[in-house]
């Protein structure tokens, strides 16, 4: 028989479970080495990691089953900073209600101990209202201000009447001075129709403002489009882009055959930009979503160097299970004073983790794993090639 909890007995469970989430240590997981980076056993931010208070009503005279008023179903896709010692968060958080909001959680660690502000963040609206906000990439640019550009979505103005699926993505724009304050910008415009992760380039080139894009035809279709384009501005606080042009093309049979997207901003290395990227193949079971790295010039970063064959990281054990299952996203990472690399990566669109490595090992991946000769004879000698390379051989 179902027990009867009073109400002060719900609510002291309720915190105390909460407490222990948020006090949950990680550690790392020993059964992943690929010497590349370390994965951990616990994901960093879920959906439980909210608050209590954005979920229940603790007045008893309001609520006094102490039911959950506002639920809230996923925390991922997170955009990352380093500010004042902390690992700060912009995640999307996605309610019941299937609308995202973002909220900023910080970390001493950046590998646990993740706890939200005591509120969402309240991003101003544009003229024409946001239905959905969501994976927000932050990129402290070195004209002092940190931006926030992430995607809105809204209904399809020219969809049929009666067709309630039909919507259009663009890229929207705030910046802060520190994280607490928000100015909303007008959305970027550019030649697309549709653009979604949209990316800010951290240094000005050429003193304009340079922005990776992802051109589409369609909401879900990338069309013609596809692929990571590029393109300069001379304001962010109008910003517009009049020539867009593709940096990183789909490819058939690849990681990257259906869409790709640049993740967070690239990090500068003495070898180059380092570009952390999502790849979207289709499959029987639905697309795949994986991450993928390559590496661009330092002095202009829309040209490719090295561009490593297959997904960087993809789901792994339970990961691929979630809301959607078999995908991985990233759209922020941090690079800390001892270049170490935290990357945040969302799974099944449901929960956020983490994964550590280091400046020198992710150039080394970058720069010596094979590219994709795009033909399986040709990959099957690279295997060779490697087998007869080693010591003794």
């Amino acid at each position: 028989m179902f027990k009867v909890e009073s109400f002060e007995t719900r609510a002291a469970r309720l915190r105390s479970k909460h407490e222990n989430l948020l006090k949950r240590r990680n550690s790392v997981d020993e059964r992943w080495d690929n010497g590349v980076y370390l994965r951990f056993l616990n994901p960093v931010v879920t959906a439980d990691h909210a608050p209590l208070e954005w979920r229940y009503d603790f007045d008893q005279s309001r609520n006094p089953f102490l039911l959950e008023r506002q639920g809230v179903n996923a925390a991922f896709n997170a955009g990352a900073i380093l500010c004042n010692g902390k690992i700060v968060l912009a995640v999307r958080m996605e309610g019941n209600d299937r609308k995202s909001f973002f909220a900023l959680a910080e970390s001493e660690t950046g590998i646990d101990g993740f706890v939200f502000r005591q509120k969402p963040l309240v991003i101003p609206s544009a003229e024409r209202l946001d239905t959905n906000v969501y994976d927000m990439r932050l990129v402290k640019h070195e004209d002092g201000w940190v931006y926030g550009l992430f995607c809105t979505e809204r209904k399809d103005p020219n969809a049929p009447e009666g067709d309630t699926s039909m919507a259009e993505a663009q890229c929207g724009i705030v910046r802060t001075k520190d994280l607490e304050h928000w100015e909303r910008l007008p959305d970027l415009v550019t030649p697309s129709p549709q653009q979604r992760n949209v990316v800010l380039h951290p240094e000005f080139i050429d003193g304009r403002y340079m922005l990776y894009t992802r051109p589409q035809d369609g909401f879900i279709d990338a069309g013609s489009g596809g692929g990571i384009g590029y393109g300069f501005c001379d304001s962010m606080c109008a910003a517009v882009i009049h020539d867009e042009r593709v940096m990183e093309r789909r490819v058939y049979h690849t990681v990257k055959e259906v869409k790709n997207g640049q993740g967070p901003a690239p990090i500068k290395t003495s070898k180059g930009w380092l570009h952390l990227a999502h790849g979207v193949r289709n499959t029987a079971t639905g697309l795949r979503y994986v991450l993928y790295i390559f590496m661009t010039d330092l002095v202009e970063p829309w040209k490719v160097i090295h561009s490593p064959a297959g997904h960087f990281i993809a789901a792994w054990e339970d990961e691929r299970v979630g809301d959607l299952c078999n995908i991985t996203f990233a759209n922020g990472w941090v690079k800390q004073a001892d270049d170490s690399v935290l990357i945040y990566y969302a799974s099944g669109d449901t929960r956020t983790h983490v994964a550590y490595s280091t400046i020198d090992r992710l150039v080394d991946y970058c720069v010596n794993t094979p590219e994709d000769p795009f033909y399986s004879a040709e990959c099957v000698a690279q295997r060779i090639s490697l087998i007869d390379a080693q010591p003794g051989s």
